[in-house]
């Protein structure tokens, strides 16, 4: 019986502690006797008393990385400050373990001499403008350099481009200066698309206004040519009357004296009539005889 009790307290003591359950998002490296055994991966694993040892535990989720904004110098000499963010997630456990010491430093130190190096070749204008360009180069450098490492880097971003302050003060003043430019020219745009419209204005109510007047002008004179048709088809509509109603001599004086008294057109107090009325007779025979040819 008691032989019993101390064996489980043996089992107790020495197989619980190394039954491990291992997580989804963990890798545990296993050495055995002080070599590489193997690599636990999610699920239920026993560990050998005083032969297996974990040797590591390794997270399988994407890492970020913030570093320290490092100095470096662009192609015209313009020294200044730039720091990074690496993503970067390991692929293979048993690599991480053993093929580099401290391998965020050493991540740390080859970011900072890839970004040295590539800064170097760029201008400072190109540095600011070719951020995309430096992320995607520094990427396909650091994935290649760590891939022996067991590291995957799947993004690098330049996160600030700190220039010195005499730098910093010029670009402000620049873009300032690149501002009011723009300004200027939309106002001077602004006032020329105004003056346009003004002139084109103008130009259309002086057209109206010429139209208006070439219409009023044609109106009067059809007016007056309708009114002097008129008139002549009145003379003309009184003659014909006269020559169907067959008027004599007597009825031609007559109308030769009205036709003297709207000579007069009402300005005159006396009419000056001929002394003899075989004058006016003669005038009545006169119209008579164009009547007979006109029939």
């Amino acid at each position: 019986m008691e032989f019993f009790i101390i064996l489980l307290i043996l089992v107790a003591v020495l197989v619980i502690p190394n039954i491990k359950v291992v997580s989804q998002s963990k890798s545990y490296v296993i050495e055995r006797l002080g070599s590489y055994a193997q690599t636990w991966q999610n699920g239920l694993h026993i560990k050998i008393p005083f032969v297996d040892r974990i040797a590591n535990v390794v997270t399988l989720k994407e890492i970020v990385k913030d570093f320290a904004p490092q100095p470096v110098i662009t192609k015209d000499n313009v020294n200044m400050q730039v720091d990074t963010v690496v993503y970067y997630q390991i692929t293979n456990a048993e690599l991480y373990t053993y093929g580099v010491e401290h391998p965020v430093s050493a991540i740390e130190n080859l970011t900072a001499t890839t970004l040295r190096n590539l800064i170097g070749e760029l201008e400072l204008d190109q540095t600011l403008t070719s951020r995309d360009i430096i992320n995607s180069k520094m990427r396909s450098i650091l994935d290649e350099a760590t891939d022996p490492w067991g590291i995957k880097v799947n993004r690098v971003e330049v996160k600030n481009i700190i220039p010195p302050r005499d730098i910093q003060e010029a670009m402000e003043k620049q873009m300032r200066a690149e501002r009011e430019r723009r300004e200027r020219i939309l106002q001077a745009e602004g006032e020329k698309k105004s003056s346009i419209l003004i002139a084109e204005g103008e130009k259309e109510s002086a057209i109206l206004r010429a139209e208006a007047k070439k219409e009023a002008q044609i109106r009067e004179a059809e007016g007056e040519a309708e009114a002097i048709l008129k008139l002549k088809t009145a003379e003309a509509e009184g003659i014909r009357l006269l020559k169907e109603a067959k008027a004599d001599s007597a009825v031609l004086t007559l109308k030769s004296y009205e036709a003297l008294t709207n000579l007069a057109n009402g300005q005159a107090t006396k009419i000056i009539v001929p002394a003899e009325l075989q004058g006016i007779a003669t005038i009545g025979t006169t119209i008579s005889e164009m009547m007979k040819k006109e029939k």
